[in-house]
């Protein structure tokens, strides 16, 4: 009987929503803080959080089955709407939304029912940078100079970081990013999210064959063997943070592979964080280039 009265509650949720919301009518201009949001993207949620608004709803870390840790205390009166690739739907209506944000990749063919909710935008996070993602949100909740102004600051940063780094590894020193997990060992290619902070931003060389990699996908995946044929000056390690991926990474370290490497005899080697590192995202990007920033400063 509890199952049949929850069912009709759904639906009588789900009708409602469709009869007040018209996502054809053209969204009339409000304060950005009478904007009722639902972010279905982790990454679009930080992109929020960069223009100081605080979505109602937001995805979470498919893995995590949380908000990602370095936004986590921004997000205490925000409603958890699951993860992006299999999304909460009855928490959604419930939340009855005026506007949706959508990441394409995880949207589906299936828009419509989104927008039978709220107001719906659907952004291509492949399209651009996350500065263009950012311009475009400043627009829709009216905070496009609180925009401009946070990417302006970030370039201004990401230029002292450039400094102190080339100080450091010298203006010619390549560079690479690796990933280790109890499974695995992967290299980052040029694609989002670690190739735009060192190749675009920060203007660091790839590390030789980085460039020449498919960047349909934002890592390959390697054996040890191979990574002195990278021939990099300088390595970016992020390492999982469960045990089992920590116990990899001091195996590695350990072996005579990783010993013989360029990069670890000159001691250019730098562990850093999956998060913020790995969300794409202006907030995700500030907060990585302060850690940078942090890191080429000692």
């Amino acid at each position: 009987m509890k199952k049949i009265i929850a069912l009709v509650s759904f639906m009588c949720i789900f009708l409602l929503a469709a009869c007040q919301s018209d996502s054809t009518q053209p969204e009339t201009k409000k304060k950005s803080g009478d904007h009722k949001i639902a972010s279905m993207s982790i990454h679009l949620t930080n992109d929020l959080l960069a223009l100081g608004v605080t979505p109602a709803g937001s995805v979470v870390g498919g893995e995590l089955k949380d908000f990602l840790p370095h936004v986590k205390n921004q997000l205490k009166d925000t409603k958890k709407l699951g993860p992006a690739s299999d999304p909460d739907m009855e928490a959604l209506l419930e939340l009855n939304p005026d506007n949706i944000y959508l990441d394409k990749e995880f949207a589906g063919k299936d828009v419509s029912k989104y927008k039978k909710i709220g107001n719906t935008h659907v952004f291509d996070l492949d399209k651009g940078t996350w500065r263009d993602h950012l311009k475009d949100i400043g627009k829709i909740v009216n905070r496009e100079k609180e925009a401009k102004t946070f990417i302006q600051n970030y370039e201004d940063e990401t230029k002292q970081v450039r400094s102190m780094i080339n100080k450091e590894l010298g203006k010619n020193a390549k560079v690479m990013a690796i990933r280790v997990n109890a499974k695995e060992l992967r290299v980052f290619s040029t694609r989002r999210p670690m190739g735009p902070i060192l190749f675009d931003d920060l203007k660091l060389k790839p590390a030789d064959g980085i460039k020449e990699m498919n960047t349909s996908r934002p890592y390959e995946v390697i054996s040890q063997e191979v990574l002195p044929d990278y021939n990099a000056d300088a390595i970016f390690v992020v390492v999982n943070r469960d045990d089992k991926s920590q116990q990899a990474y001091q195996e590695l370290q350990k072996s005579a592979v990783w010993k013989g490497l360029k990069a670890v005899k000159a001691n250019h080697v730098y562990k850093i964080a999956d998060q913020p590192w790995l969300d794409y995202s202006a907030l995700g990007n500030k907060l990585a280039m302060d850690e940078a920033k942090k890191l080429f400063q000692k």
